[in-house]
């Protein structure tokens, strides 16, 4: 029994549930007004962390959510509805109950005093709109008048009948039968209980950590079926439960007696015992039955037989029953897998590929023509396994832009500004340790939009713009590269107003020309702010400076576009992987380059024409087109003559192209990077390492640094 791993599903699940409760949340304060299923959706979400949390005996969780969910129980009876205020004290309470699950996850049992201090504030204001609900409906007076249809009337218990069978892996998954009795207790009195432990193996074949327990209980409680059977939300799949409320039909018994295992006439002595039948309600029971129908003929039947449920609703019951089992099957093809694991299992497959080169490289030195034929295949599904184990990594960004909606609707209250997000290309896919990454340089950015960029709504109405501004996110896949865009349509970057600031700092000397790019360029710089004032946002000069960092910590660069009163585009383009690429090998005397293979757009041999005129300008002609060039031995001051063959490697990033000219190409390469190191990490052109099959290094070319470089010697040799 692996408590602590059940632990950790239901902090990975709560936070999920809390952020769908969030979302949701936000949707119905944007459209005005929330449907039934949103509601529902919101009120199950409280309840599966509700009653998750008792499980583990986690009580703040427990007795704060409880109090969220009978508010939201009023909400679906129509008792109150949802308003700008109370929908902030929603998505506030979201927020405390990520922290509780927070301290939960960092080994903390109880709430902090100032965190319970801070819960108790919101539940004063959560427990105002419960001010005159109405109690569960009272548990019905025992002596109802008793209603017969065919010999099979109601049973005059006025408890619930509840009977569990836990599956034999259920302590194997981190669960512990008990637990579910203590949290059952919280709802009302187990009157009685009896215990069955059939049928038992023989003690030399008992697995200790199989489980062989069920319970029969009589159960006292004015809860509702719903929240009865919450109590078992989290061990469903892994138990028969059944739960007959006070007043059932003795049908209802006998079809619970004839679906277990137990011998039929000692259960229903057990349920005799436990109170919830008396002795001539079962016999008459099982003679009813047993005149009703043979024993093929199903349940349904016998009930539409007897007049007790209409054919519809039998019908109604089945299909029900039916979709259940179809949802079940497609959840049990998704499971949840450890990022390490993924992590090591990408790792193993990167050496693989190593070695997978050392033996293609040996196959073809050997000459052996079959040996060859062996290495390729071997080669191809290495590939394909890669291929694979990377498609496990790639998950979709929608869900990191999604959690800034909460950030544009605080911060616009914050401001004073009406502003609303839009997302698209939200199920662009990318790897799951950029996205992890990349949420903080993201928040920076809509941040510094929505402070410096969304004017106020009298600035917007002068300049004839809608009062409510507007931050957009959008992602696509571009040249083997995904880009990522904040744009906003506020007033736009103040190119003079940059300018001043940064020769006023000493960053840029007076008279100095830089184009609008490097001019934009400077926000990004430590220190740099044009805020006149400090505010809680922004005006330090710091942050995007860090967002700088981070995105080319993750290979990547940024781009920005900027129209006077008309709005900004800050644009990201990152690596689609941090692990492994399909790379293209070149050579420089015996220095060995790998470029991007998703980068290149074409190979060429220099001729004696384009040598010449290389001589006197940093560019060639491409068929009428101008093309920049880097001399990669003159670049890294590799030693050795030219050849007299050298060839030129077309490269683009962006829209933008530039040509690499080394002496060798040397064809398609599957390439494992390899981090270069701290003291490596201010080296000018290069992203990383590899290790080529012969075992040698070979430097992996940071492409979009080189075609900036290229692009930038080009112009000023203009």
């Amino acid at each position: 029994m692996n408590l602590d791993q059940a632990l950790q599903t239901f902090l990975v699940e709560s936070r999920e549930l809390l952020q769908e409760m969030e979302d949701a949340l936000l949707r119905i304060e944007q459209q005005g007004a929330g449907d039934e299923e949103t509601i529902n959706a919101i009120f199950r979400a409280a309840h599966t962390i509700k009653g998750t949390a008792g499980l583990f005996s986690l009580d703040d969780i427990v007795d704060f959510t409880h109090v969220v969910e009978s508010v939201l129980d009023r909400i679906r009876a129509n008792e109150i509805a949802f308003d700008n205020e109370l929908i902030s004290l929603f998505l506030s309470s979201c927020d405390h109950i990520l922290k509780l699950v927070d301290q939960i996850a960092a080994g903390k049992e109880s709430a902090e005093a100032g965190l319970r201090a801070a819960g108790d504030t919101t539940l004063q204001r959560l427990r105002r709109y419960l001010g005159d609900a109405p109690k569960a409906a009272a548990v019905p007076e025992l002596h109802q008048p008793r209603i017969e249809s065919s010999g099979i009337g109601l049973v005059e218990s006025d408890n619930w009948h509840i009977s569990l069978r836990f599956g034999p892996d259920v302590l194997r998954n981190g669960m512990d039968p008990l637990s579910f009795l203590r949290y059952l207790q919280r709802l009302g009195e187990i009157v009685s209980l009896h215990t069955l432990a059939e049928p038992m193996p023989a003690a030399e074949d008992m697995d200790p950590e199989s489980c062989y327990l069920g319970f029969e209980l009589n159960f006292r409680s004015s809860a509702d079926k719903a929240t009865i059977a919450g109590v078992f939300d989290f061990v469903r799949d892994d138990a028969v439960i059944h739960i007959l409320p006070p007043r059932s039909r003795i049908a209802e018994y006998i079809e619970v007696i004839q679906s277990l295992p137990e011998d039929e006439m000692q259960l229903g002595q057990i349920l005799v015992r436990c109170g919830s039948l008396t002795e001539t309600e079962l016999q008459q029971g099982l003679k009813a039955q047993a005149e009703a129908t043979s024993p093929a003929t199903p349940l349904g039947e016998i009930l539409v037989a007897d007049g007790n449920v209409a054919p519809d609703v039998v019908e109604a019951a089945l299909a029900k029953q039916q979709h259940v089992k179809e949802v079940k099957a497609k959840q049990s093809k998704v499971i949840r897998v450890d990022a390490d694991k993924l992590d090591h299992l990408i790792n193993l497959i990167g050496e693989m590929v190593i070695a997978g080169a050392g033996v293609s490289m040996n196959a073809q030195l050997s000459g052996d023509e079959s040996m060859q034929e062996a290495a390729s295949t071997m080669m191809r599904l290495i590939e394909e396994v890669r291929d694979s184990a990377l498609t496990l990594r790639m998950v979709q960004i929608g869900e990191t832009f999604n959690r800034f909606q909460r950030v544009v609707r605080d911060m616009s209250q914050e401001l004073g500004k009406d502003i609303r997000l839009e997302i698209t290309g939200a199920e662009t896919e990318l790897d799951k340790t950029v996205v992890e990454k990349i949420g903080d340089p993201l928040m920076h950015l809509v941040r510094n939009s929505m402070d410096h960029g969304i004017e106020s709504a009298e600035t917007r109405i002068a300049r004839s713009k809608p009062a409510q501004g507007t931050v957009r996110l959008n992602a696509y896949h571009d040249s083997g590269s995904i880009v990522i865009e904040v744009s906003d349509d506020g007033g736009g970057l103040d190119r003079e107003r940059i300018l001043n600031k940064a020769i006023e700092r000493g960053m840029v000397q007076a008279g100095h020309q830089l184009s609008d790019q490097e001019v934009y360029k400077l926000i990004f710089e430590a220190g740099f702010s044009t805020a006149e004032q400090v505010t809680n946002l922004s005006g330090r000069g710091v942050g995007m400076d860090v967002v700088r960092r981070n995105i080319e910590a993750l290979r990547g660069s940024i781009e920005i576009d900027s129209m006077a009163c008309q709005g900004t585009i800050i644009r990201i383009r990152l690596p689609l992987t941090l692990a492994i690429i399909d790379g293209f090998q070149v050579g420089v005397a015996d220095t060995s380059f790998v470029i991007p293979l998703d980068m290149v757009v074409e190979c060429l041999e220099l001729s004696e024409a384009d040598r010449q005129a290389m001589r006197e300008r940093n560019y060639i002609n491409l068929r009428g087109k101008v093309l920049p060039y880097l001399y990669l031995r003159d670049l890294f001051g590799i030693e050795g003559k030219p050849v007299r063959r050298e060839n030129i490697v077309v490269v683009q990033f962006g829209g933008t192209r530039a040509g690499f000219v080394v002496d060798n190409l040397m064809g398609e390469f599957q390439t494992v990077i390899k981090p270069l190191g701290r003291i490596f990490s201010n080296l000018k052109g290069i992203a990383g390492s590899t290790i080529l099959g012969s075992g040698e290094v070979a430097l992996i070319l940071d492409v979009p640094s080189l075609v900036h470089r290229a692009v930038a010697s080009e112009g000023q040799a203009a």
